[in-house]
């Protein structure tokens, strides 16, 4: 080869190069996904206006169909959107209007009589910690055995996968713990 030849490559090995090169770059970073999926119908801020007449003692609204929740502080100041994850059938949904009637900074958990029914073999008790259903914080509603909680199964957040109750990331539900106070109003739609 004479030294002033030049390497012209064709248009099939550059797009193939080309192709390799940016495959695999990408490669890693797919690999290590996990296949994503939507949980999530439709993630949207909202005015609280349409749900409540006003804002005494700050407001929740969980809408069951986007699946999340959304906070309002009783002075407006504070706005808060996140996800969760809801009841599992209609016949475990609890629709309409509720209140916090308490806080619980280290729930334990006990299986309600229709649980321990359909699930015989589940615990009748689980202290506070890592394996507690509740997670790190709950937020009992006025309604018997419905609670806004978190949990330590995030795997949750997103889907129809509770027995009634209304499921946060641990973090969310802690934040949302520490703005929350015992009389906000709830409705759950």
């Amino acid at each position: 080869m004479s030294s002033d030849m030049t390497f012209k490559p064709s248009r099939r090995a550059v797009l193939g190069g080309a192709a390799a090169v940016l495959g695999a770059s990408a490669w890693p970073a797919l690999a290590e996904q996990a296949p994503v999926r939507s949980n999530i119908a439709s993630f949207r801020m909202l005015d609280w206006q349409s749900y409540f007449p006003d804002l005494k003692n700050g407001a929740l609204l969980v809408d069951t169909q986007s699946r999340a929740l959304h906070f309002w502080s009783a002075d407006q100041s504070v706005y808060k959107l996140y996800p969760t994850s809801v009841p599992v059938s209609p016949e475990l949904t609890r629709l309409g209007r509720t209140s916090i009637i308490k806080k619980d900074p280290a729930p334990s958990w006990r299986p309600t009589p229709s649980m321990k029914e359909r699930n015989p073999d589940w615990p009748d008790f689980i202290p506070p910690g890592p394996d507690c259903p509740l997670g790190t914080r709950a937020m009992w509603l006025s309604w018997e055995y419905y609670r806004i909680h978190g949990t330590h199964d995030t795997r949750k957040i997103g889907r129809k996968s509770s027995n009634g109750c209304i499921g946060m990331y641990n973090e969310h539900v802690e934040e949302l713990y520490d703005l929350v106070q015992v009389g906000a109003q709830v409705l759950l739609i």
